[in-house]
């Protein structure tokens, strides 16, 4: 039987019955109350070992109330509820000293672990806000899915420290927008955030871009250059496409996580850094350091918290507040007020959205400026997502030109086929097979056989191509010429 009792304030008499019940079972004695007040009382008189509190109560805000229960009880922890889910909610809940923060509904699993952690943890010290985080407008982060609920929670946590984040996604999902709610919400807010994309540098300037130059260091240098290490100083450096830094500036960079200082091109004193890294890449890192493309020792050193952003077809239900967040940016850039209707969003949600987000603000800027009228009619909205589809197909009309639209056309009429029922278990595997089986199949014949040389047109280890072929029982002939 566990120990501990719990305190809970929430307005909703329903809520207050559900966690009652759902906690009583797990052994926990349990009070509950409907105000801020009541909750108080118990709280100053020495009671309960958790407290579970709603952010809107009738006679106070949950959130006034943490700091209170805070100084009067520091090892008190203190999680919160709210319906309100944004990524403010989150991290407010953090800078006031909250334990946890649980968005309305939450599985009663989840809660239930929650409070075991809780009970077991011994509550860590934490700053709190002085006059809080501002408004919910202006949010860096736009959703309310169970997908954005968890990256707003680890977001909230990470803001507490200076850890080293390494964000994964596809491109447009956002990754820089996090990145920067890390250091507006984070501890160096009143330094400087920087931004470097990797990729738009050339290789031969990234080592300068990074960490300066001395005047002389090479053709063209006649003064001393500013790094983004010096410019970042005291604040947080975002490193993006860092899958793309060369190899050379990748050793400079390892250095400066393991030993906290860095040289200029050209220059030979060593020079302390308080920087917080923050990288992210949309390319498979692990891959790169089989190709030989990475070092695997600063892949751990960045990836100390790996934080994964979902693609848009993952949160679906997050394109109605996304639509109204970019139609309202449309609106203070001069735009005419506008609207889609019901069935225009529908399409929008049905969407596959390669480009993810950013493509969604790009159709909604089109459609805004394009079309007249308060409402953008959805076949408006149709038209405009048909016509790229049309460049992703062979000049017949009838073989998808890429890779990836010919297997969701496959995947399509093979479901298709099964009407009502679902494809036997297993299709992740089967579906890998169908497509590494011709993929092998034609490096090695275009490499007339040779293995050592397919491996590495496929970026693959020998072994590991040796392996496959194994396993999927291909037949390898030395000097084949491909049909």
């Amino acid at each position: 039987m566990p120990d501990g009792t719990i305190l809970i304030a929430d307005d909703d008499s329903a809520i207050r019955t559900v966690l009652n019940q759902a906690l009583g079972r797990a052994g926990y004695n349990v009070r509950t109350t409907g105000t801020a007040a009541g909750l108080w009382r118990w709280v100053s008189a020495g009671d309960g070992n958790l407290v579970i509190t709603d952010v809107i109560l009738p006679d106070e805000n949950g959130f006034d109330l943490i700091p209170r229960i805070k100084r009067l009880r520091p090892d008190l922890p203190v999680v919160v509820m709210s319906a309100q889910n944004t990524i403010l909610t989150a991290i407010t809940a953090a800078e006031r000293g909250a334990f946890d923060y649980l968005p309305k509904p939450f599985d009663l699993k989840e809660l239930t672990s929650v409070v075991q952690r809780a009970l077991a943890a011994p509550q860590a010290k934490r700053e709190t806000a002085g006059d809080g985080a501002g408004e919910a407008e202006g949010l860096p982060l736009i959703g309310r899915s169970p997908a954005m609920q968890e990256i707003y929670r680890v977001i909230a946590r990470l803001t507490q420290t200076d850890l080293t984040v390494m964000i994964m996604g596809e491109s447009g999902t956002g990754k820089e927008l996090v990145a920067r709610a890390l250091h507006d919400y984070g501890k160096r807010r009143h330094g400087t955030f920087v931004a470097v994309n990797m990729a738009a540098i050339p290789k031969e300037l990234v080592e300068s871009e990074l960490f300066g130059h001395e005047r002389g260091a090479f053709t063209g240098a006649t003064n001393r250059g500013i790094g983004r290490f010096e410019q970042a100083e005291g604040g947080t450096l975002f490193l993006d496409e860092i899958g793309d830094m060369p190899l050379e500036a990748q050793t400079r960079l390892l250095r400066v996580l393991q030993q906290g200082e860095y040289t200029t091109v050209g220059g030979r004193t060593p020079i302390r850094t308080d920087v917080r890294i923050i990288a992210a890449t949309n390319r498979d890192l692990r891959q790169l350091i089989q190709q030989g493309l990475f070092r695997e020792d600063l892949y751990y050193r960045l990836n100390v918290v790996p934080l994964r952003l979902p693609p848009l077809r993952e949160r679906a239900e997050d394109i109605p507040d996304l639509v109204r967040h970019f139609l309202r940016k449309a609106e203070e850039e001069g735009l005419p007020a506008k609207r889609l209707d019901a069935e225009g969003l529908d399409i929008l949600r049905h969407h596959r959205w390669p480009g993810n987000v950013r493509e969604l603000e790009n159709l909604i800027r089109r459609l805004a400026v394009l079309h007249s009228g308060d409402t953008i009619p959805s076949a408006a909205v149709a038209a405009e997502l048909k016509e790229p589809a049309r460049t992703g197909l062979a000049e017949d009309g009838e073989e998808p030109v890429s890779l990836s639209a010919a297997v969701e056309r496959h995947l399509t009429r093979y479901f298709s086929e099964h009407g009502d029922r679902l494809p036997p278990p297993g299709l992740y595997d089967r579906v890998l097979q169908e497509i590494e089986r011709p993929l092998l199949s034609i490096c090695l014949a275009a490499t007339r056989g040779n293995q050592i040389r397919a491996a590495h047109l496929l970026g693959l280890n020998r072994n590991t191509l040796r392996k496959k072929i194994r396993d999927l029982g291909l037949e390898v002939i030395r000097g084949l010429k491909p049909d």
